[in-house]
Formats: structure tokens, sequence, C-alpha cells
């Protein structure tokens, strides 16, 4: 009969514990039963801090195993009558006990429900409880950040900016951090927080785009970096050292040939050179070369067609601003192909500055194509690098097609355009664009001294050279050619695929020393339009040979000829060689090939004449190395605090309306000048060239700025710097052009410039 009282006691045990977990739910209660708005920061630290330390997982355990532990408890109690009944008044007493055992069963069962209910109740609870602390945390780093916030509002706005003279690319790499700086974890390490005043002052102390405060001193470790002293730039007497990286590189292999064919012309260019200047006071730069035309990945198998009769404009530039940075003395670094790009920019590709001693460029030679692979290889990361681009650019790019703006608001969009450099960073094989720079080629003429001695002895023959290797070059010109054979026998160097008369001796796609032979032994090098602009025609000149050069009526442009489509420029071509008709008689002899009478009238004079070879100095290995020399020397687009070309060399020039300041200053004996541009950009700066501005304003909505309306001497000047333009003019509006004079056969200098 002990049974009932063991189960009194479990059932004891079993209140007690729904009384411990009522007290431990208390708390609870009590908060939920307020209002959540109404608590406290310090209600809502304390939660915080009992959350830490308590834990509300172990909270949910202990609950869950004891309210299991208890039902065990209860489900394992022994009620059972024992056997050991003897008569019926045990029975019948047995009966009572069990009746009652049977009612005692029945409760445990509810209580069983009941404290099952109570369990699942309290897990819910619990949880309940747990998110509400949850949001109590996040309601407080919430307020933080917001706090953060507005003391980094504050601090930006007590923030002004200061001068950005000399830092052209300062407010555009403060607009990229703002966005960025989550990026790369080391601009943190560098103290950014978002703020405008860190991210200026790691713009300025850790990096070199900005200004330094005033006030503030650069990290002597910065200092020191910024001041180490590269390695001396001495010219070479050799190019046997550049050879090895060109002959692993099959895509190079033109250039390769072509650089080893003038070694001892290049040599003796630098000897030449360095006699006539001090080039000794100079540091070597480490320069990459990305020829992008050229890789496999282009797609354009410029490189594969080279030896068959494909363009060799682009690959003779290569060559020759290959050679002359390797002659100056500076450090190449070639590659020619996407994985070789990689390998180079590995580890360069971090927006902080190099903490090891890797490589990093001073200057990027490529072109359009190797800008596009180059910001697709390293990413956003690529606007560190947007200043030291160097782009060749065959043709040229005008402001309109080269700002992204303009481009998409009037809809001249292009595989070549919206590049949003500075127009002094594309590089032209010719000097056309004003607005660009002249990098330009050697033309190929000097032999090597044995060769030379040979060549001296050679008659001119009677006898012309056609200009065109492919068969569409000749198509449509048999009657022109048929008007120069009455006078001369004609030879070619077309490939097989070309149907040409039958009187026309081929020689085939062949060398350029072979073709430096025919040269030598013709009097008339025959121009059939096309191709445009090569550097075949001034290869004729400088071999004692004139030149037909084919009027191009109308002139030919992007917006009406096939062969322009999608270049950024709407220069007009006027005829297929513009720098050759500029150079005119005797040895440039412009002609309509339609015109008959015109023809052999330029034919009977030629033929009439004796002309010494003639090669401007520019095109000259010589005047290659002075050019590429000074360019890389003093042209500096990544701050303006040093001027060049010297302010000294401005002249100002009022252009009529409806003309463009490059042919304002042509008529002056002048070229445009698009680096002096913001100098004339002010009311006070135009009042020094006896400009009157009654009224002005600032506008980006044309490309002919600064100008004047001589009726109201109102001034207009340009907002955006991206948008100057020497090749732009307006019917109605006098521009004021910014001019400089050139030396002699070298017109990307400056007579100061040197």
């Amino acid at each position: 009969m002990k049974a009932p009282k063991h189960f009194l006691t479990q059932v004891v045990s079993v209140l007690l514990g729904i009384g411990f977990i009522w007290c431990l739910s208390l708390p609870y209660l009590l908060l939920t039963k307020g209002n959540l708005n109404s608590i406290g920061v310090t209600h809502d630290n304390s939660l915080k801090v009992w959350m830490e330390t308590s834990g509300v997982e172990d909270i949910k355990k202990i609950f869950g195993k004891f309210m299991n532990n208890l039902l065990d408890t209860i489900k394992s109690s022994n009620c059972s009558p024992k056997d050991d009944v003897k008569d019926s008044k045990e029975l019948q007493a047995l009966q009572i006990k069990m009746e009652a055992e049977k009612v005692r069963g029945q409760m445990k069962d509810q209580m069983i429900m009941e404290l099952r209910s109570d369990k699942t109740y309290l897990q819910q609870q619990v949880s309940q409880l747990e998110e509400f602390l949850k949001l109590c945390v996040e309601k407080d780093k919430k307020e933080i950040q917001q706090i953060k916030a507005a003391e980094q509002m504050k601090e930006d706005e007590n923030f002004s900016l200061p001068p950005m003279d000399g830092y052209p690319n300062c407010k555009e790499k403060l607009k990229w951090m703002k966005n960025m700086w989550r990026t790369d974890p080391c601009y943190s390490r560098h103290g950014v927080n978002g703020s405008l005043p860190s991210i200026f002052i790691y713009l300025s102390e850790i990096e070199s785009w900005c200004p330094v405060l005033p006030g503030r001193v650069v990290p002597s470790a910065v200092v020191e970096n910024s001041e180490k002293k590269m390695d001396p730039a001495v010219v070479r007497e050799s190019l046997k050292g550049l050879y090895p990286s060109l002959a692993n590189k099959r895509q190079l292999h033109w250039i390769h040939q072509r650089i080893r064919s003038m070694e001892e012309v290049w040599v003796e260019a630098g000897r030449s050179l360095s006699a006539k200047y001090n080039l000794t006071e100079r540091t070597a730069k480490q320069i990459l070369v990305h020829p992008g035309a050229l890789t496999d990945e282009s797609g354009t198998h410029i490189a594969e067609d080279a030896f068959s009769g494909g363009p060799l404009g682009e690959q003779v530039q290569w060559s020759d601003l290959i050679a002359t940075l390797y002659i100056l003395g500076h450090h190449l670094h070639l590659s020619a192909s996407i994985p070789a790009l990689k390998a180079f920019l590995q580890g360069n590709t971090n927006g902080c500055p190099p903490q090891h001693s890797k490589v990093e460029p001073n200057l990027i030679y490529t072109d359009i194509v190797g800008l596009r692979q180059i910001q697709e290889v390293i990413g956003s990361s690529w606007i560190k690098y947007k200043c030291i681009f160097r782009i060749l650019d065959t043709f040229g790019t005008e402001p309109d097609f080269n700002h992204p703006d303009w481009v998409t608001k009037h809809h001249l969009h292009g595989p070549f355009g919206g590049l949003n450099m500075t127009l002094l960073q594309f590089y032209t094989m010719f000097p056309h664009t004003p607005d660009n720079t002249f990098l330009g080629f050697v033309v190929q003429h000097q032999l090597i001294s044995k060769e030379s001695e040979q060549f001296k002895s050679t008659k001119r023959q009677n006898q012309a050279l056609v200009y065109g290797k492919r068969a569409t070059f000749w198509q449509g010109k048999e009657a022109y050619v048929d008007v120069i054979h009455k006078y001369l026998d004609i030879h070619g160097t077309a490939d097989n695929t070309a149907a040409i008369p039958s009187y026309v001796k081929n020689h085939g796609i062949i060398k350029g020393r072979d073709v430096q032979t025919l040269l030598r032994q013709s009097k008339v090098f025959v121009g059939l339009g096309i191709p445009l602009e090569g550097p075949a025609p001034l290869e004729a000149l400088a071999n004692g040979c004139a030149f037909l050069n084919p009027k191009i009526q109308p002139p030919l442009s992007s917006l009406n000829s096939e062969i322009f489509k999608g270049k950024p420029t709407i220069r007009e071509v006027t005829s297929q060689h513009p720098y050759a008709e500029a150079i005119g008689e005797p040895y440039v002899w412009m002609v309509d090939i339609h015109n008959e009478t015109e023809v052999e009238r330029a034919l009977t004079a030629i033929l009439n004449q004796t002309i010494e070879p003639y090669l401007p100095y520019e095109f000259s290995c010589e005047g290659m190395l002075q050019r590429v020399n000074t360019l890389v020397e003093k042209q500096d687009l990544c701050s303006s605090t040093r001027s060049w070309p010297p302010l000294s060399a401005l002249q100002v020039v009022k252009a009529e309306a409806g003309t463009s300041c490059k042919k304002a200053c042509q008529r002056m004996g002048l070229i445009c000048e698009p680096a002096f541009f913001p100098n004339l950009n002010s009311v006070k700066n135009l009042a020094k060239y006896s400009v009157d501005c009654q009224t002005s304003e600032f506008s980006d909505g044309h490309l002919v700025y600064p100008a004047y309306l001589n009726s109201s001497k109102h001034c207009v000047f340009q907002s955006d710097p991206l948008l100057f333009s020497c090749v732009r003019s307006d019917q109605s509006l006098i521009r004021i052009c910014p001019c400089r004079d050139y030396i002699k056969d070298q017109i990307a200098l400056c007579k100061a410039c040197i």
C-alpha cells in the first residue's frame, strides 16, 4: 500500500516543477505585457547583456530537458496492485483502490497532456523572446549606424575641398572611392571609412591623386617611396637585348623582323641624337607595351596576314615605337596575349598601392582593342592607370566621339568611341588631328652601309611602281593605269588574286628591302586611291620617287564611307594621302584619275625633272627618337603642375565665324595646341589677350568654347574640359584659339619644347 504515497510524492514534484517553470517565465510575461516601444535604452542594454551571458539557446535546452524528464518520471510511476490478494475483502478493497488508481491514471494522463501543452507554449514563448532580443540588438546597431552616418554627413558638410590645380583626376577619383571603398579591405586599413575627409586624406597621402591638405604632413614612408631614385636611362648601343622578348611571341614576328633589319640605323640615330642633346639626366621608365589588335583574342588576324599582303601600317608603328623606347634606355614589358597581360598585371589589380617590390608601369602603350582588354582584366581598378595610357589610334579620336554623355545624347555610338580619355592620350600615325598627339613612325629607306654603297650606282629606269597589293585596289582603275603605261613600264607588288593588266610586271608580295630596290629604280609611285594614309608614299619620296596622289571627290569621312564607318572622327579625307598632299610638288602630284589630260600633264612634268630623295625629319629614326623622348619626359597627363608645352609658346588667334581653330592657326603658320585651352577659359585670362567680355557664362553645350559674340561682347566658356576642340567651328561664334609655333618637319614639338 505504499504506491499511493509514492505517487503523491511524484505529483508534488510535478507541481513544484511547474512552479519553477512559471517563475522562470515570469520576467518575459512582464515584458510582453508592457509596451515594447516604451522600453528605453537602459532596458535594451540590460536584456542584451542578459542574452549575451545566459544564451537563449541554453534556456531552451534546459526547459526542454526538464519537461522531458518530468514526463518520463510520471509515465514510469508504478501504481499497479500486487499479486498477493487472497480474500474477497481484499479483492473488494483492491477494486476500490483500482478505481481510485483509474481516476488517478486519468488525472495523470490529463496532467501529461497539460504538461506537454505547457512545454510547447514555453518553447514558443522562448522563441518569441529570442526574436524580441534580436530586434533589440539590431535596433541598437541601426541607431549606432545612423549616428555614425549623421556624424559622417556632418563631417562631409564641414569639409571643403582645397584647390585642385595640378590634380585633374582628383574629383573623379573621389567620386569613384566614395562608391567603391568597400571593394578592397586595404582602403579601410589605411583609414578610409566612407567619409569625404578620410577618402581625401588617402588619395593625397597614400596615393598621389589629390593635393595634401594644409597642415598635414605626408608620412615619411610615402615620401621615401615617391622619391626613390630610378635607374638612369642610358641610350643603348644595341638592340640585341630586345630580341629574346620579341622572338618568343608569335604575334610579334613581323615586328621582330623589321626591327632586326633596321638595327644599324636605329643605333646610329641614337648616337646622333645623343651628340646633339643632353640625354643623360633621365630616369628609365617601366613601360608596358600591349598591342591589343595583334593578339589572337582580338580576332583581327592582323599578325597572321602580315606576310600575305595584309595591312602593315599598325605593325610599322608598333615596331618603331618599341625600337625607339628600347634605344632610349627604358625597361620594356611586352604583352601579346591576354594571359601575358594577366601575368604582368597580377598583384596590380588591388585598389591600394603595392606593398611589395613588384613592377608598376609608369606608362602603358596600347590601342583601343588593348584598352578594352586591360579594362576587362583588372576591372574597376584600371582607373588608377587611366592617366598613364597612351593609345595608338591610326585615324584619331575627336572630342564629341570620346565623351560618353555626348556620344549618347547625339547618337554617335561606335566600336571605338566613348572612351572618356584625355584627347592627347590618343597617339596618331600622321599629324592630321591636333586634338590628339602625333606619334608617327619611321619611313624605312636608310640601308646598312654595304647596301647603301650598292644603291649609289643604281640608275633609275623608265618605270613606275603601282601602290596596290590587293585585287580590290585595282578594280575600276584600268583606264588610269593604261594612260601611265603610255609613258612608263609598269611594275607591281600585288598578291596572286589581283586581276591586273597583262603588261604589268608583278613581283608579288615581297620584303621591305626588295620594295626599296624597286622604288630606287622607278621614277613614279602610282597611287590607286586606296589604301588611305599608308606609309608607302613617304617611302617612295625618301627613295627619290615622285608620287601620283589621287584626289578624292567628294571627300571621304565616317559620314559617307564604309572605310571610315564607326571611326571616332568626321575628318574629311580629300586625297589618298593628305600628309603627302601638304608636301606638294615637285614630290607629290595631285591627279584626278578619271581625267586623262590631268594625269598626262603630271607624268610629263615628272619625267622632265630630277628630284633628290626627300624625307621629313619627323619620319626619320632620329626624328622619332627626339619626339618620343620629349613626350615621355615632358608630357605628364596625370598632373598639370608641370606645364607642357611651356606657356611661353602660346599665341592667341581669333578665328572668323565658321572657321575652326585648326584652320585659323594654320593660316598664321602655327598649329592649334589643345593643352593651352584651359589658359584661355576665363574672363581674366582673355583680358590679357585683348578680348573684352562684357558678359560671360559657362556651358558644355558646344565644342567651340571659349568663343564670343562680337556684337554683344558676350563670352562663352567651356565647362567640360573633355569637350575642348581644335577642329570644330560655328557659323555664329568667333573662336578664341590657342596656337603655338613648331619646329620645321617636327610638328609635334614647339621651338621651346626641347
